[in-house]
């Protein structure tokens, strides 16, 4: 095929949802390009094979940030592989609140409120209609992870055997993209199923460098693929699902973005587009470490001899401690009693870690247990930006972590109530001492000070290419790039304020919403 109805760059989270969709439609011919390999790694479909991913090159970028005062140098990992993100991710599933949604509507992005986006998540998922994704709660009971449930109960938490309900708060055994002992990624939920349409093609290895425009309609893309500059040309729509840091990347790349930085950087300006790569929104969190008076943690099962049970025990069985996520139990909690909805996330996990030598993380020799939370609704603003025209550069990142007032106030109540979980009667004899950050972490300076310093993205950032009625918006809201024709973009970085939940499920809905907007306007152009 020399041209293409519809060409969607990246195979990530939203990706795989778009070519499912979109080539539902035998008369569209659609083409997905992915710069990583196929999902064919062992260690993607084992959920816990997650460890290992985190530091192969093979199948995640690495972003450097900036420095920026006591927050130091992070390395942010994205997938670079079929599914994305969705393919190395930590596999935890959450909706988020309805009022999220109703927020963004009430920002401009019409179409997008609650009745729209929660028709969209039960229409993909299994469990709540006949969609492709298949979910499941953690199946893995203990006396350590009934404690800390029974520890949240005590603090007057529900006890919730589904944290996606429409009422989100509560304490339970957390949803995850894991059915059957095996990861459910959008590549395996959405791709695979869907590769089998003789309209769908998918090239992988091909990193897209930039837009191709005539005039100001997109009409193609230039990709390397496997060593070779290669051009992909399309009659109808691109749209970009690259990430919330690479999709700003490559609107900059092409023209699109703040005109007197990409004049700097060497780049001819097409549309004078600020808000491109602005107003970047990131979790920020800090692990919290604790040593255990009994050895009732997990850590023996990832070391040594069990850990080499383990592993056969999952490739006979597909069943037992590789099968199942990192995190155990979730809660979504209100930082002071008179919030509508609650502010926060928790995640524990019943075995401690340590840092390798070589950098990574590994579980520790020690019986212990983490966890940690994050304001669910961040407000402080980074940004990403190219830094040349070429496109083999690196990025500037600046996370902006904790600069805005409000995220400063929910971590430290936030961080003030973990500690007060841990207190309580049904998990206390349990726990022998805080061994991170410390008893001695105390005042609120202090605290907000151990997460600047210590702390870690949650890698949710979005927002980089937002749609709404903001002057500098992106994008229009049927996710349209404003001030072009024939380009759309569709990941997490259209959202126009953070969700309450982390991000993986949300951006499949939202591709989902997307897809029936694209259909609708090509009905629409089509006369129907």
């Amino acid at each position: 095929m020399s041209e293409w109805d519809y060409i969607i760059v990246g195979a990530g989270s939203a990706g795989c949802v778009l070519a499912e969709r979109l080539s539902v439609n035998s008369a569209n011919k659609v083409l997905l390009l992915e710069a990583g390999p196929a999902d064919s790694s062992p260690f993607i479909h084992m959920p816990k094979g997650m460890a290992r991913l985190f530091s192969d090159p093979r199948h995640v970028w690495f972003f450097q940030t900036e420095a920026q005062g006591d927050i130091p140098v992070e390395h942010w990992i994205r997938g670079r592989v079929l599914g994305g993100s969705s393919s190395v991710n930590g596999m935890m599933y959450f909706r988020g609140q309805p009022e999220d949604y109703d927020g963004w509507e009430a920002l401009g992005a019409r179409g997008w409120g609650w009745a729209e986006m929660g028709r969209a998540f039960a229409a993909m998922e299994r469990q709540a209609g006949g969609g492709p994704l298949r979910v499941s709660a953690s199946a893995h009971r203990s006396e350590l992870t009934e404690a800390f449930v029974l520890a949240g109960q005590q603090m007057g938490l529900p006890r919730v055997a589904d944290l996606n309900g429409v009422e989100q708060g509560g304490v339970g055994y957390a949803t995850q993209t894991i059915f059957a002992g095996r990861r459910v990624s959008a590549a395996t939920a959405f791709l695979t199923p869907a590769r089998a349409r003789r309209n769908l093609s998918v090239v992988t290895g091909a990193l897209v460098e930039r837009v191709v425009f005539r005039g100001r309609r997109a009409v193609g893309v230039v990709a390397l693929v496997q060593g070779e500059r290669r051009r992909f040309d399309c009659g109808g729509e691109i749209i970009v699902s690259a990430g919330a840091l690479l999709s700003p990347k490559l609107l900059q790349l092409s023209g699109i973005g703040a005109g007197g930085h990409l004049q700097a950087v060497g780049v001819e300006v097409l549309q004078d587009s600020p808000g491109v790569g602005a107003h970047m929104l990131e979790h920020r969190l800090l692990m919290m470490e604790y040593r255990l008076a009994r050895p009732i943690s997990r850590n023996a099962e990832f070391r040594g001899l069990r850990l080499a049970r383990n592993v056969a025990r999952y490739y006979l069985t597909r069943s037992g401690p590789m099968a199942e996520g990192g995190y155990e139990v979730g809660a979504f909690v209100r930082t002071r009693p008179d919030l509508p909805t609650p502010d926060a996330e928790i995640l524990m996990a019943p075995y401690s870690l340590s840092v390798t030598q070589s950098g990574g993380v590994a579980t520790s020799a020690m019986h212990g247990m983490h966890l940690f939370g994050y304001p669910l609704r961040s407000r402080s603003e980074g940004s990403v930006q190219i830094a040349s025209a070429d496109p083999a550069a690196a990025l500037t990142i600046r996370p902006g972590y904790l600069s805005d007032p409000y995220d400063r106030e929910v971590t430290v109540r936030m961080f003030r109530l973990m500690r007060d979980w841990v207190a309580q009667p049904a998990i206390a004899a349990l726990i022998a001492e805080e061994t991170a950050p410390g008893a001695a972490l105390q005042g609120d300076e202090d605290i907000i000070d151990a997460f600047r310093r210590r702390g870690q993205a949650g890698y949710h950032a979005c927002g980089t290419c937002r749609m709404g009625s903001f002057n500098d918006a992106v994008l229009d809201e049927r996710l349209r790039v404003k001030g072009v024709s024939g380009l759309r973009v569709v990941d997490g970085s259209i959202m126009p304020a953070m969700v309450s939940a982390n991000t993986n499920g949300p951006i499949m809905a939202a591709a989902w919403r997307a897809a029936e907007l694209i259909a609708q306007d090509a009905r629409g152009h089509a006369g129907t």
